[in-house]
């Protein structure tokens, strides 16, 4: 499937055409009927003669109505371009092909329509217009196709036109990265809310949950058509028809987006590419009332310039916009600028960056990730791709993190090591970033969870406390005098414990075993006054080492007395 866009002058027959092409009116309005005035996106489709199908969308010619055109052309594969060989090429004609071009527009063919009414010379002289006007743009080596609607001159060798130029127009990518931008909402009867726009990114499915931006409204896929026909699945490329459950057709509207939320950024500030069209008559800053065109929608932005005060006709620079509310977007998407004020389109481009992070006077935007890597540093490597639009393998960690930013990061933890003497320090304070870091650090190591210096001497190996510490196990001395620092360091080393208050070597745990196991020989239980004068330590030291005991179901504790638990040693 080809989706294909209109596009010329007021009265140039473009309905008309679209209408003896695929035998459906797209002007669905009365007042459209009865002014014979395109107000509105109007659609289509057809088969050609090789059985490809083609999607249309008729777009209203009139400046009145520029927006609804603007809203119609922003996914296309291909235009129709259409120029009246009565009139030739007229403001509107310029102003389309211009918008097309911002728009990215690659392929194209022209038809020249009303040739029944026009004789040789004024059909001529339309041809020749039409390729002084084309010169230099997209549709210079477009095939120019004369018809008349009307009388059904040449409507079957536009036909034909249309297939040759399909076969070299490439098919909608499929990015896996679905988003539909809305150009209509209704209320189906015995369906609900129906939403139609041109599928592009990737494919939907019947109960796939997305969501509607702006505002991250949930909604559930209850049914699918394109083409007329009802779909259990379908890809980048066509129109569909989606019936939403979860919102009401009231809430939802042209220039919204259906997408996987999960697999978009939205972002109210971008900055971006703008070339302002030759024919522009003044200097552009950011000064006055503009209005961006993207996806579907129209949107009042606040422009800044980066660099010069100011664009000239036909200059180029980069700007940074400011958008009322946050869209789902990606570099590459490409948009259209408009002068409310004058009423006149400045000029067009492609978003660079979302969310800028440098102020706009440091600003200088381009497409590459490297450029977003340097400028945040660390990029967690799923927002990377949500960022640009392009996959990047993690170099730390999860990050992406720029050479400066790593470098930075490794000085800083040399120096905090370093610092920290042979002992090191606790790396249970570092953050996420620093942790992930540490691991690439050389000369150095991590052990019982503190970093140190590979060749510095454990100052705990032969630690006096520990050695006081086991030499009396069931007894042990008070820590006077040594560090929290070191204590810690000891117990995570695994040589000593803490219970209660209280340190004990680790031995002392089979020590106290040993003592139980001798009581339990002669008795079914024992009190603490017993374990006392076996281990032959006072109250400060049995409760603890019981209280151990009993923690890990070594023993276990009958009011006053304690018994065998179901983990004490057999032998």
């Amino acid at each position: 499937m080809h989706v294909v866009a209109t596009a010329g002058h007021v009265d140039h027959g473009k309905s008309t055409l679209v209408k003896a092409l695929t035998g459906t009116d797209p002007d669905r309005f009365a007042e459209e009927k009865e002014r014979g005035l395109t107000i509105d996106l109007g659609f289509a489709s057809l088969s050609l003669p090789s059985q490809r199908g083609v999607a249309i969308i008729d777009v209203p010619g009139h400046v009145r109505f520029l927006k609804n055109m603007l809203a119609g052309v922003g996914a296309v594969d291909a235009s129709l371009f259409v120029v009246a060989a009565t009139e030739g090429w007229k403001p509107q004609s310029e102003e389309h092909l211009r918008i097309l071009e911002l728009l990215g527009a690659q392929h194209g063919i022209i038809a020249l329509t009303k040739v029944g009414i026009a004789d040789d010379d004024l059909i001529e002289l339309a041809r020749l217009d039409i390729a002084d006007h084309v010169a230099g743009t997209f549709l210079e080596d477009a095939e120019v196709i004369g018809v008349d609607a009307l009388a059904g001159i040449g409507v079957d060798d536009l036909r034909a036109g249309l297939d040759r130029l399909l076969d070299t127009t490439p098919q909608a990518a499929d990015s896996t990265k679905p988003r539909l931008w809305i150009d209509r909402a209704f209320a189906a009867k015995g369906a609900g809310t129906v939403v139609t726009g041109t599928l592009t990114g990737g494919r939907i499915r019947v109960d796939d949950e997305l969501s509607v931006a702006p505002g991250d409204r949930q909604v559930r896929v209850r049914g699918l058509q394109s083409q007329y026909e009802n779909r259990t699945k379908i890809g980048p490329g066509n129109r569909v028809a989606i019936n939403l459950g979860g919102v009401s057709h009231d809430q939802v509207g042209r220039g919204d987006a259906v997408i996987k939320a999960e697999q978009w950024h939205t972002t109210d500030v971008v900055d971006a590419s703008l070339t302002v069209l030759d024919a522009v008559d003044h200097k552009v800053s950011r000064r006055g009332a503009h209005l961006l065109y993207i996806g579907s929608g129209e949107y009042p932005v606040r422009m800044r310039i980066l660099g010069p005060e100011a664009l000239q006709p036909g200059q180029a620079g980069n700007v940074r916009l400011f958008l009322p509310t946050a869209l789902p977007l990606v570099p590459g998407d490409r948009f259209v600028l408009r002068e409310a004020g004058r009423g006149e389109t400045i000029g067009g481009g492609e978003i660079l960056d979302l969310a800028p992070v440098l102020p706009a006077s440091k600003a200088r935007p381009d497409r590459s990730v490297d450029r977003v890597v340097a400028e945040r540093g660390w990029v967690d490597v799923k927002h990377l791709t949500l960022l640009t639009g392009e996959k990047r393998e993690p170099t730390v960690g999860s990050w992406v993190v720029s050479p400066e930013a790593l470098e930075a990061k490794l000085t800083e933890l040399r120096t905090r090591i370093d610092e920290a003497g042979p002992l090191g320090f606790d790396t249970a304070v570092l953050d996420d970033q620093s942790r992930a870091a540490i691991e690439l650090l050389e000369g150095y190591s991590i052990e019982s969870g503190r970093a140190r210096a590979s060749d510095a001497a454990n100052p705990t190996a032969d630690h006096p406390f520990l050695a006081a510490l086991r030499a009396n196990l069931l007894a042990p001395p008070d820590p006077d005098g040594i560090g929290r620092d070191e204590l810690r360091d000891l117990a995570r080393q695994g040589a000593v414990f803490s219970k209660d208050g209280v340190f004990f070597a680790t031995e002392a745990i089979d020590a106290a075993i040993d003592v139980v196991r001798g009581l339990l020989a002669n008795a079914d239980g024992f009190t603490v006054s017993q374990f006392r004068s076996a281990a032959g330590n006072t109250r400060k030291h049995a409760l603890p080492l019981l209280n151990h005991l009993d923690d890990n179901a070594i023993t276990r504790r009958r009011d006053d007395v304690r018994i065998a638990g179901p983990r004490f040693p057999s032998d």
